[in-house]
């Protein structure tokens, strides 16, 4: 069983500055991430598709994006508050983000069902690694118990470049919610190796750490202040070994309705390294 430590409670010990600063180039990450265009005129949208278990917070996360584009509360993305051990999103769907009525930003999300210890439960892992070369049709209902193949509907035989995963982001919960199975983190390194050889950049984002933190609860600017946060992310370093520079800690929208610029800042930090990774990736094709 993986899980991250001091499952009784947060320390709430600080480090005295920031082991990565987000606050102060805010401003300017936000401006990348409206601006941003990808070179590779073959697509119109950088994809990222996030995987992860069940409740790690994937369609909170994409709300949490999108009330930062807008300045306000967004719920676009279905979630489930309540965890009750199965995936609330079933079907592969692509989130695009409204500049205004007629415009879009230049990255969309796929949101996909959430892995799940049994293998007769949660999305398989042949399907994510269908999805990472374009094979599954958007809307998709993903259903454990079937495979999706060639001739089989919602299966897409001829993916073009944008259908593709230009960067795969793992999600991981901090909270004693939803413990990692051996088994799940299994599922994460065979996905990961799908991807790696495919090329496509790996990223992770640890989400809920306001309810892993009290000082993070208490002053989201303390997020990369937190010894107890930089402990869990030298863990799952370890563990999937993802590099420390590819994960972020982010705290969604909960239940904040209003936009705040210490929720946003470790967000937009982590969004441009995704736009950042998936550029290089597509102008290396």
């Amino acid at each position: 069983m993986f899980y991250f430590t001091a499952m009784g409670g947060a320390p709430s010990a600080l480090f005295e500055e920031p082991w990565r600063e987000v606050s102060e180039k805010y401003k300017d990450n936000l401006k990348f991430v409206k601006s941003y265009q990808p070179q590779n005129k073959q697509v119109e949208h950088l994809r990222i598709l996030l995987h992860g278990p069940v409740g790690a917070g994937k369609s909170s996360f994409i709300n949490s994006v999108d009330t930062v584009l807008k300045g306000r509360s967004a719920g676009r993305a279905q979630t489930n508050t309540s965890y009750a051990g199965s995936s609330f999103s079933k079907q592969n769907r692509t989130f695009k983000f409204h500049k205004n009525a007629e415009a879009t930003y230049s990255f969309v999300f796929n949101d996909i069902m959430g892995f799940e210890e049994d293998s007769d439960c949660g999305v398989s892992v042949e399907d994510v690694k269908l999805a990472l070369r374009g094979h599954v049709k958007e809307g998709y209902k993903i259903n454990p118990n079937q495979e999706l193949k060639e001739g089989v509907d919602g299966y897409n035989s001829d993916p073009t470049l944008g259908d593709k995963v230009h960067v795969l982001v793992c999600v991981i919960p901090v909270d004693s919610e939803c413990l990692l199975s051996d088994k799940v983190v299994e599922k994460f390194k065979e996905v990961r190796l799908a991807a790696s050889e495919l090329g496509i950049p790996q990223l992770a984002i640890i989400t809920k750490v306001d309810e892993a933190c009290p000082e993070v609860k208490k002053d989201t600017s303390n997020i990369y202040k937190s010894k107890y946060l930089k402990e869990q992310v030298e863990i799952f370093h370890q563990q999937l070994g993802l590099p420390m520079n590819c994960i972020f800690l982010v705290r969604n929208y909960n239940p904040e309705i209003e936009s705040n610029d210490k929720i946003n800042a470790a967000i937009v930090c982590a969004l441009k390294q995704m736009l950042l990774y998936g550029e290089d990736y597509l102008n290396d094709l």
